[in-house]
C-alpha cells in the first residue's frame, strides 16, 4: 500500500499552521519523568569529555544513551543526535558511522540513544516492539536533550537529528512531533505515519536508488520489517511543502544528484540520490549486520555535519 496521498494532505494541510510555529522548542504533546544521567567518569548529571553513558526514567522505564564530548568543545556547543537502524544499538550507531571523529573536527556534541528492543517507534505500527506497543520514543528523545542541556551549555539554535534506516525514520518523526531540531539528516529512511503540523526546520535526505529494504520508489520493501511507504521523491516533495520552500535545483556528479530547495528563513529540504547504491551509510567503514556495502564515493556523515552547520534555527 502506498501512503502518499494519506501523507500529502497531512502534511499539506499544516502550511497554515507553520506560519504560526518557529525555532525551537519542547516536545508537543506526552508525559515525560525524567532522572538524572549518570556518566560512567563523571558525578551524575554531567557529561564528561570523551565517551560516557546515561541512563534516565522515561514513562516509568529506564532507557540508556551513550554521549560523545571532544576536548576543548566551545559553550555552547551545538548537539546532534545520531539514531541507529533496526537492530542496531548506540554502541554500534558510534563505532559504526564516523560521528566520534567528525565530532573532535567540528567540535560538536553527539548522543548515541538505544531504541527499546533495538527499533524506535516512527507511525504507521513500525517497527518492532515500539511500534507495536506504542512506546513514545519521541518523548524519550526529547528528555535525552533534555538531560544533555542540564548537564552542559547546549546551543538550542544547533540541536540536531540524524539516523539510519529505521533510525532515519526516527529523525523524521522528531521532525514532525517536536519542535527541538533545527535539522534533520535521514539516511536510507522513509516517513511513515501522520505529519500533521511540524515546525520549522530544514531536512536532509540521502538515499540509494538500489535500496531494497525501503524502496526508492516507494511499495513495501524487502527487509524483516517488510516496509511499505511512499517513494523518496514524494517524500522530499511533501516537506518542500510544508516548509514553503521554492522549486529544487538539481546537480549531478557521478552517481550521485543533490536536489536542494530554498525555503523561508534561510531554511532547506535537500535529497541526495546515489544511483546504484543500497541500504547503507555512505562513506562507512562498516555497518550492522545485513546492511549493503556503503558507498565510497560520498562520506554522509561530513555531508550531513555540513547541512546541519549551515542550517541553525531561525526566528522567521
Amino acid at each position: 500500500m502506498n501512503r502518499t496521498p494519506r501523507l500529502a494532505l497531512a502534511l499539506l494541510t499544516s502550511v497554515v499552521a507553520l506560519a504560526a510555529l518557529s525555532g525551537c522548542g519542547a516536545l508537543r504533546g506526552g508525559t515525560v519523568t525524567t532522572g538524572p544521567a549518570t556518566g560512567t567518569e563523571s558525578a551524575a548529571g554531567s557529561i564528561p569529555v570523551g565517551a560516557s553513558s546515561h541512563t534516565l526514567q522515561v514513562d516509568g522505564q529506564t532507557r540508556s544513551y551513550l554521549s560523545y564530548r571532544p576536548a576543548g568543545v566551545a559553550d555552547p556547543a551545538p548537539l546532534v543526535m545520531m539514531l541507529h537502524g533496526g537492530f542496531g544499538s548506540a554502541a554500534q550507531a558510534e563505532s559504526s558511522y564516523g560521528w566520534d571523529a567528525e565530532a573532535d573536527a567540528e567540535h560538536v556534541v553527539v548522543v548515541y540513544p538505544d531504541g527499546a528492543g533495538r527499533a524506535w517507534n516512527v507511525g504507521g505500527g513500525c517497527c518492532g516492539a515500539p511500534g507495536r506497543t506504542n512506546v513514545d520514543d519521541a518523548a524519550f528523545l526529547s528528555a535525552v536533550v533534555r538531560d544533555v542541556e542540564s548537564a552542559m551549555p547546549i546551543d538550542p539554535s544547533r540541536v540536531f537529528a540524524t539516523g539510519i534506516s529505521n533510525g532515519g525514520m526516527m529523525a523524521y518523526r522528531l521532525a514532525c512531533d517536536t519542535e527541538l531540531f533545527a535539522a534533520i539528516g535521514a539516511d536510507s529512511a522513509t516517513l511513515l505515519g501522520d505529519c500533521r503540523s511540524p515546525h520549522p526546520l530544514s531536512v536532509l535526505a540521502i538515499h540509494g536508488t538500489a535500496d531494497h529494504n525501503i524502496p526508492y520508489d516507494g511499495g513495501e520493501g524487502s527487509g524483516f520489517a517488510k516496509i511499505d511507504g511512499p517513494s523518496i521523491p514524494s517524500v522530499n516533495q511533501l516537506w518542500r511543502a510544508a516548509e514553503a520552500c521554492g522549486p529544487p535545483v538539481s546537480t549531478t556528479s557521478g552517481q550521485v544528484t543533490t536536489s536542494t530547495a530554498a525555503c523561508p528563513g534561510a531554511r532547506s529540504v535537500e535529497l541526495i540520490t546515489i544511483e546504484g547504491a543500497g541500504h547503507q551509510w555512505p562513506g562507512s567503514t562498516k555497518g550492522r549486520q545485513g546492511a549493503d556495502t556503503p558507498y565510497a564515493g560520498l562520506d554522509a556523515t561530513a555531508a550531513i555535519w555540513a547541512f546541519f552547520a549551515a542550517h541553525p534555527a531561525t526566528s522567521s
